[in-house]
């Protein structure tokens, strides 16, 4: 899956920009000038197209090669979906609305949520990889394109999602000459190896020749040229591929054998600790850190020391590919890493240690919620979320309880950061398994309570509330007990109840015993109730206390709630300058975290301190980039009720400072550019 937010000043992973992610190209792209003009050309007429051919055949970076030519209007956005990383089949519309910028927060079907945003847009959907979900590819895509007229989608696959209207285009491998020769002779090339003897031109033509100009296989005898000369290769696959040519080839199709065996020869060259490494990075589900690598592929004959070193041949090999700091195997070559982790019997004892180490990373991350880890959590958390996912499948098959426990430590980060139907999705199924202790019971239903609560389902997250304070107090667990006021606090807020939020937070820090992260939830609650009270002195002075504490605690969460407050209370006391620069407080912290809700809340913010300045057009804007976030959410602007009537106000002077047809064509801009872009250009603008 990929990363779901973009970087900006800090390091952080999320995902909900409207613009595309694609995948990086892995060397240039050679050859299929024809293909690619003519996959572009029937993206312009066609609604469903899908790349059909075998593993290898370069059907994914065709995909990728024409999207990224496409004329900068032909398409109000592109998404690619990696559906490889996929584990569960029922999470399949969340990854695609992840990929397409939707953090849906309403109680709708995800598949109309979906449907709904996308809308009248004419959108590119690509779908990478689906030929392991062939049935339910087809069941989404054949909804979505009789929801939304000007969505075309592109699929990949080894076969056909078999749908009324689908354009199918049969990727074959590159022509032998020169396309497949001169992939051979670049990537030879990267490698230190120039064909200087003729005979080394022949024999390189030859070994394109036996490949069938097969990209992938091309790509790997290449790397390994400098173990096995081109002439000795050319030998070796004219001795293999041509007897099996000559015998019984109904077996299996002449492409793939090509495939197969330069993959095989690939692993033959291996050190037989990389062949052991190999195997065991088929384990993971996504990109993966070189330390997590370490922690999870070390053990038996493979130290530490063996395990850099493997990744080092690895890589000369091009068996995988580094990104940062983060590998990448394709899923070809996964595929036969996972073949012969079966083989080694290691299949069963790879997933455990990966599920005990992401459930350790999931309690790190919970751990350094309050603290200047907690940014950083977010980022670990969101790039790693195939394998966390993974992780919680493998432990709801073999030990539900434990899953029932990491699935707890998750469900908070996931919902602040939109994966609610992810969240949802593993803590339903987790109470659903589960006969769990209560403090696990506690935090389950606290976290599912809080996704409900923020998908608008308010009766739902009140019984879960109830339900999380009477199993926090069998627990006797004091933090557990405030994380269930919180809850209870929050629904009571977005009720118009602040007198009785008030009174539930207080009686929830009168617990000496609970954690600063929980108790500073509860504080938050106060805050907000005195304000909604009216209590504005008192609200400011404690906002700006628990301002401090966060910021003492290299903590962002807690302390962009508190701008949002102090704004909030400048605003009415007419210090509009002052509430402007505690919304852009605001916004950076939520821009760093990855919340989509609260970066809605705090343009809406923005654009009344705006307003009150008698900034009319840049008001209009910050509007504009908020309803986008809004939209991303799935969702109308909402928030505490005192909110509403500050953005209709500010509409209302803005449209009277510049007018109704500038405020319009200003308002209308900014929600058809890139929120992200200009989210900057707004915090830029003091």
């Amino acid at each position: 899956m990929r990363p779901k937010w973009p970087v900006v000043d800090a390091p952080c992973a999320h995902n909900m920009s409207v613009q595309s992610w694609m995948p990086l190209e892995r060397g240039s792209f050679v050859g299929r000038q024809h293909e690619v003009a003519s996959l572009i050309t029937k993206l312009e007429v066609e609604r469903l197209v899908t790349l059909v051919g075998t593993g290898g055949v370069g059907k994914s970076r065709l995909a990728a090669r024409a999207a990224g030519l496409l004329a900068p209007d032909a398409f109000e956005s592109v998404h690619w979906a990696p559906l490889w990383s996929l584990g569960s089949r029922a999470l399949l519309t969340a990854l695609v609305a992840d990929s397409c910028g939707l953090s849906d927060h309403s109680a709708r079907d995800p598949v109309d949520a979906l449907a709904a945003w996308i809308g009248t847009r004419r959108v590119l959907l690509i779908l990478d990889s689906c030929e392991h979900l062939v049935a339910e590819c087809a069941e989404l895509v054949e909804t979505l394109l009789a929801d939304c007229p000007a969505l075309v989608v592109l699929a990949t696959s080894r076969e056909s999602l078999g749908l009324v209207g689908e354009r199918l285009v049969r990727v074959d491998p590159l022509a032998l000459d020169p396309d497949a020769l001169a992939l051979f002779t670049e990537r030879a090339a990267a490698v230190g190896i120039r064909w200087e003897d003729p005979e080394d031109r022949v024999a390189a033509a030859e070994v394109v020749h036996w490949l069938e100009g097969l990209p992938l296989a091309v790509e790997l005898a290449a790397a390994q040229l400098p173990d096995r000369p081109v002439r000795t290769m050319a030998r070796l696959l004219r001795g293999r591929l041509g007897l099996a040519e000559r015998g019984d080839s109904t077996v299996q199709p002449s492409r793939h054998r090509a495939l197969r065996t330069t993959i095989g020869w690939s692993h033959e060259l291996c050190e037989p600790h990389e062949r052991l490494l190999w195997a065991r990075l088929s384990v993971f589900r996504s990109d993966v850190a070189v330390d997590e690598v370490v922690r999870v592929c070390r053990g038996g004959p493979l130290t530490e020391a063996l395990v850099a070193e493997a990744l080092v041949g690895l890589r000369r090999k091009s068996l995988v590919t580094l990104h940062g700091d983060r590998l990448r195997m394709l899923d070809t070559v996964r595929e036969y890493g996972a073949m012969w982790l079966a083989e080694l019997g290691e299949t069963g004892a790879l997933a455990d240690r990966h599920a005990d180490h992401f459930d350790e990373v999931a309690a790190t991350a919970e751990q350094e919620w309050w603290g200047p880890g907690q940014a950083g959590a977010y980022t670990r958390l969101s790039a790693s979320h195939p394998d966390l996912c993974a992780a919680l499948e493998h432990l709801l098959a073999t030990d539900p309880p434990r899953a029932a426990a990491m699935a707890g430590k998750l469900g908070f980060f996931w919902a602040c950061c939109g994966y609610l139907h992810e969240a949802g999705h593993y803590l339903e199924e987790c109470m659903r398994v589960v006969a769990a202790p209560a403090d696990v019971l506690a935090k389950l239903c606290w976290s599912l309570g809080v996704v409900r609560c923020l998908r608008g389902e308010y009766q739902a997250a009140a019984g879960l509330g109830e339900r999380a304070r009477f199993e926090a107090l069998r627990a006797e667990d004091e933090s557990l007990l405030a994380d269930a006021a919180y809850l209870q606090g929050l629904l009571m807020l977005l009720r118009g109840e602040p007198l009785e939020a008030k009174k539930t937070a207080d009686r929830a820090l009168q617990r000496t015993h609970a954690t600063p992260a929980a108790a500073a939830r509860c504080r938050l609650v106060r805050v907000f109730a005195l304000t909604g009270l009216g209590a504005v002195k008192q609200a400011r002075d404690e906002a700006e206390d628990l301002r401090a504490d966060s910021v003492s605690a290299g903590e962002h969460w807690t302390r962009s709630y508190t701008e949002y407050q102090l704004a909030l209370i400048a605003l009415h006391e007419e210090r509009a300058g002052e509430a402007a620069a505690h919304a852009r407080s605001m916004l950076r912290d939520k821009r760093l975290i990855g919340d989509a809700f609260g970066l809605g809340l705090g343009l809406d913010l923005l654009a009344a301190a705006l307003a009150a300045m008698e900034r009319g057009d840049q008001s209009a804007v910050a509007s504009g980039a908020g309803q986008v976030f809004w939209q991303m959410v799935g969702h109308p602007q909402r928030g505490t009720p005192e909110l509403g009537p500050l953005r209709d106000g500010a509409e209302c002077a803005a449209r009277a400072q510049i007018g109704n047809s500038a405020y319009d064509r200003t308002f209308m801009l900014a929600t058809l550019t890139d929120p992200f872009t200009t989210l900057t250009d707004v915090l830029d603008t003091g």
